[in-house]
């Protein structure tokens, strides 16, 4: 049986900042109508280079090389004039931050409407265009899709943007729609929600999607197949439970084996070095430098992507399992009809040594220990207002000694503001805050500055915590001098910190900005360390990191746990997977009211609250467990490498 032509066709495709920068190298693509494609890889690997390139949209002082096909005819050198007509009719974006891609001063209903007025003929007027956009609105499940449709774009929360934009994007029915990281800002029951109107704008167009992201449970749970990037180039392709399941690329393998999973608590893989800044030219595979089963031509020889049968889309369980979601949701996914294609079939990988089995380096989770009980810090019917807004009305936690405790909820739940009402060590507005033994509402001058230097924060923005004009050294001795602590203890405590967090010590020379974000959020992590606090108070602190990167945040964490003088940390996130690697009890906060506290096993395996239950069935389901490492045989004089 032939396959059916593509709605959209990458061949050959290069995105070059000049003669010898080239952000993307020779990427190939195929997708077909109604067929999600997800396109992963870390920061800088080249997807939303890729994406614009597809829309004839690349950057000011990018050059495209190569053939992007939509329906058959050809992008690349297209006039801008006749590209214009393309964009909304034929093929539609959904940015990934929907309140830079709106324009502020007009209401949203008059920009869904004015796609409609573009692209519709007859030509529909202004009162039938913004009646349209609230039918819409409506039919992706935007809650008052009249209020909506009359707000400006700061007017609404991130996960209304981002669903109106998804309508603009299919007002004009497009053949496909290209999602750049559209959930990336979003928590979980958010993110639920645009995932839902993705489904539904697909449903109500046909349209095939080309999904950009770096959440691999989104897109195990979205996509029908998927294409890893590194370094500017596709290096494997598979349907998504083969790649899932049975990875061959090494990275894919590292990458799939450092990503938390909510449903347990396990080892994550730790990948060597970093990837290459984009436009780094290289002579062979951009991965071998990381590559633990690299052999002497990985160095010189960039390994083509072959093709290998992959057996039938979907296996028995998978498919069980998305039916069993489907059936527990309030609102049934639509169907959506796809015709077997050649391409969904193929396992592709660019590796020279695609049997071999790599081993990683993992963080395994810390032995439980017995709860102090000591407690570090209470948090008792506490309510504090920010801004003008009553943000959090009753909050009660407790964290003990050498605990980890984890504050959950969505977005305006209150957890941020019960984070800050903590670190001020300030009396509350009412309730009760103790740290360490100490009521913060009685706390002289005095008292609050010593009790400053046993309380420390770990925020979740490095680069803007981190003060550019200062050395690592003096960033790392600051808080030290701040204790008068004696300068040759200041010396040998810097080296010391810097070879805790796994950084050379000759970093302690270099300024932030010269620095990767993993670097920094180590450098930070030093930082808080560096006065030996008893309480630890982290505010997302993987939640900007790529994969591999979060998973190194994550194994200092776990290996600060281990340690005998081990901290008490509070740890706020929205990544409930993070919990569930990191946390020994969880409080679950919503509508600034603490609703339920436990174990991380009785939280997460026997919620009692709804909204608890709520926030975890929100999350994507884990990706398929992929087959153990010793089941994949390594062919015949190649030894294991560990």
């Amino acid at each position: 049986m032939s396959s059916p032509e593509p709605v959209l066709e990458l061949r050959d495709v290069h995105v070059e900042f000049g003669a010898d920068r080239a952000a993307v190298r020779g990427v190939d693509l195929t997708l077909h109508r109604g067929e999600v494609l997800g396109l992963v890889g870390e920061s800088g690997a080249g997807k939303t280079l890729t994406a614009l390139a597809a829309l004839g949209l690349p950057p000011h002082g990018a050059t495209v090389r190569g053939s992007v096909r939509l329906l058959g005819t050809e992008l690349v050198g297209l006039p801008a004039r006749d590209l214009a007509r393309l964009r909304g009719s034929r093929v539609a974006m959904v940015f990934q931050d929907p309140l830079a891609a709106f324009t502020p001063v007009h209401r949203i209903g008059d920009q869904i409407g004015e796609v409609l007025r573009i692209h519709e003929r007859p030509r529909p007027g202004r009162r039938s265009a913004r009646h349209r956009a609230v039918e819409l609105l409506a039919e992706l499940g935007v809650p008052d899709p009249l209020r909506v449709s009359r707000a400006h774009p700061h007017e609404l929360s991130g996960g209304l943007r981002q669903r109106a934009m998804i309508a603009m994007a299919v007002a004009g029915r497009p053949d496909v729609i290209v999602a750049d990281e559209p959930t990336s800002a979003l928590d979980a029951g958010v993110r639920a929600g645009v995932l839902a109107a993705l489904r539904d704008a697909r449903a109500a167009t046909g349209a095939a999607l080309l999904l950009v992201s770096h959440d691999l449970g989104v897109v195990a749970d979205t996509a029908d197949r998927v294409a890893v990037m590194y370094a500017g180039r596709v290096v494997e392709s598979a349907p998504t439970d083969a790649l899932f399941t049975r990875p061959r690329m090494p990275y894919t393998v590292g990458l799939l084996a450092a990503t938390p999973r909510l449903d347990e608590v396990h080892a994550l893989a730790q990948m060597p070095g970093t990837p290459p800044s984009p436009g780094e030219a290289n002579e062979g595979c951009a991965f071998a430098p990381r590559c633990p089963v690299a052999g002497p031509e990985c160095a010189t020889t960039i390994p083509e992507l072959r093709e290998r049968p992959a057996g039938a889309r979907g296996s028995t369980d998978q498919r069980l399992r998305r039916r069993a979601r489907a059936t527990t949701t309030t609102r049934k996914p639509p169907t959506i009809e796809k015709p077997p294609t050649a391409t969904g079939r193929i396992h592709q990988t660019a590796c020279h040594h695609p049997d071999r089995t790599p081993h990683y380096r993992t963080s395994p989770p810390p032995k439980p220990r017995p709860a102090s009980p000591v407690e570090a810090l209470r948090v008792t019917a506490l309510t504090a207002t920010y801004r003008t807004h009553r943000a959090v009305h009753h909050a009660d936690l407790t964290v003990r000694r050498s605990e980890t405790v984890a504050l959950v909820g969505e977005s305006g739940a209150g957890k941020s503001t019960t984070l800050a009402r903590i670190i001020a060590l300030t009396a509350p507005e009412s309730g009760r805050v103790k740290i360490l033994g100490q009521d913060t509402a009685t706390l002289t001058r005095a008292e609050r500055h010593r009790l400053r230097g046993r309380v420390q924060i770990l925020l979740q923005d490095p680069a803007a915590s981190l003060d550019p004009r200062m050395t690592i050294a003096r960033i790392l001795a600051e808080p030290m001098q701040a204790q008068r602590t004696p300068r040759p203890e200041i010396e040998s405590r810097t080296r010391q910190l810097l070879t805790q967090v796994d950084l050379d010590p000759e970093t302690a020379g270099r300024h932030p900005h010269q620095l990767s974000g993993g670097q920094r959020q180590r450098v930070a992590l030093a930082r808080a360390l560096a006065v030996r606090p008893d309480l630890l108070l982290l505010d997302e602190p993987v939640s900007a990191l790529d994969v591999s990167v979060q998973a190194g945040i994550i194994a200092l964490l776990r290996a600060l746990k281990a340690r005998p003088d081990a901290p008490a940390c509070l740890l706020v996130s929205h990544d409930l997977a993070v919990v569930r690697q990191l946390a020994d009890r969880v409080v679950v906060m919503s509508e600034g009211r603490t609703v339920e506290s436990g174990t991380v096993d009785e939280v997460f395996t026997r919620p009692r609250h709804p909204y608890t239950r709520a926030l975890l069935a929100a999350v994507p389901a884990p990706p398929p467990r992929r087959m153990p490492l010793g089941s994949l045989p390594a062919p015949k004089g190649h030894p294991r490498v560990h």
